[in-house]
């Protein structure tokens, strides 16, 4: 928009870690320039998520400031600008990025050998529903567990967007998922055709127990972490294995950083011991880490999975598009958890 003569774009900044009154709405009176090998991109939507919110409160081990910065996992947008020496993506392409911090805002300079090419005719509020939460639960699926059809799952906090992705994912895979969810979400969970369990009826180890018929799952997927990979882990079959990528309760203050140490630890030993544990084991993934070791692993990952969302394969659920300005109430709703899908931000809209 134009303000006497000055271009005027807006950003969410965070200039100290803390709650969701950190997230304040700043203008710039100057456009970003990119540099060699960069790209301005336009954002058109941006992902929210519970990372976005443990990277608020200063609880990320990825990322530790610099403060102030501005938040936002993931982003789509078009190319509106090129640095020296770019040639592709070209200007006006969309393009899908995975920032860590950056994504809520008008406009983003990243590297454009960062990028993923986005198909015609994708919605990026759908489109970017997956750099982080499709990514992590495919890469989980097909690389860290190596999943086979017909195999059984359990997702824990299923009703989150990584929760949802994997039953999505399970659900084009052909793979029979449980997950758990508060007794609010069971009709989310079982929308994708997965069997819900209220985690606060009871012991959800031992209902999945009784559902798999005492034999147990494949794969379970827990971001909880600490203490409850115990639970988690007990609950596999022979031969299964359990894939920790978060840790929820250290993020929100239910344990301290010494337990989910111990819970990380716990993932080490499993698989160590695994031939005494019925072939049982345990893994951890980052999406971060494994980018960074498998480059061209995550694009060619995210260019397959925006081919099965433009085929209509996989369905993200947007649970809400908003504006910028509504970034602290979308956090405050990202910690009562239960979202259902994902929250978009449409700094344009």
């Amino acid at each position: 928009m134009q303000q006497d003569g000055r271009v005027a774009w807006e950003h969410i900044e965070i200039a100290r870690f803390g709650g969701p009154d950190v997230l304040e709405l700043v203008r710039e009176d100057a456009l970003p320039v990119p540099g060699p090998g960069e790209v301005r991109i336009k954002v058109l939507a941006a992902g929210t998520g519970f990372t976005d919110a443990f990277i608020r409160m200063g609880r990320y081990p990825d990322f530790k400031g610099p403060l102030p910065f501005t938040p936002g996992y993931d982003l789509v947008g078009t190319v509106d600008a090129l640095g020296e020496g770019v040639t592709r993506p070209a200007l006006g392409e969309m393009v899908a990025d995975l920032t860590v911090v950056g994504g809520y805002t008008q406009y983003a300079v990243r590297p454009a050998a960062s990028l993923v090419p986005v198909p015609e005719g994708i919605d990026p509020a759908e489109a970017v529903c997956l750099p982080l939460a499709y990514m992590t639960a495919y890469q989980m699926l097909a690389r860290a567990a190596a999943i086979q059809s017909g195999a059984t799952i359990l997702v824990v906090g299923a009703s989150g967007s990584v929760g949802t992705a994997l039953l999505d994912l399970a659900r084009a895979m052909r793979l029979r998922a449980i997950g758990t969810c508060s007794a609010a979400n069971l009709g989310v969970v079982e929308s994708y055709g997965a069997q819900a369990i209220d985690y606060r009826a009871g012991d959800f180890a031992e209902a999945v127990k009784r559902a798999t018929g005492g034999r147990g799952v494949d794969a379970v997927f827990d971001a909880i972490g600490g203490a409850h990979f115990k639970r988690s882990f007990s609950t596999l079959a022979k031969g299964g294995v359990l894939v920790g990528y978060g840790s929820q309760t250290m993020a929100t203050g239910g344990e301290s950083l010494i337990a989910a140490g111990l819970g990380l630890a716990r993932l080490k030993l499993w698989s160590v011991l695994s031939p005494l544990l019925g072939g049982r084991r345990a893994v951890w993934y980052s999406i971060t880490d494994r980018r960074k070791a498998h480059p061209g692993q995550f694009a060619d990952d995210l260019t397959k999975l925006l081919g099965c969302l433009k085929e209509g394969r996989i369905r993200p659920v947007v649970a809400d598009r908003l504006p910028l300005s509504a970034a602290a109430d979308v956090h405050r709703r990202i910690e009562k958890g239960g979202l259902g899908g994902k929250v978009v931000l449409l700094p344009w809209g």
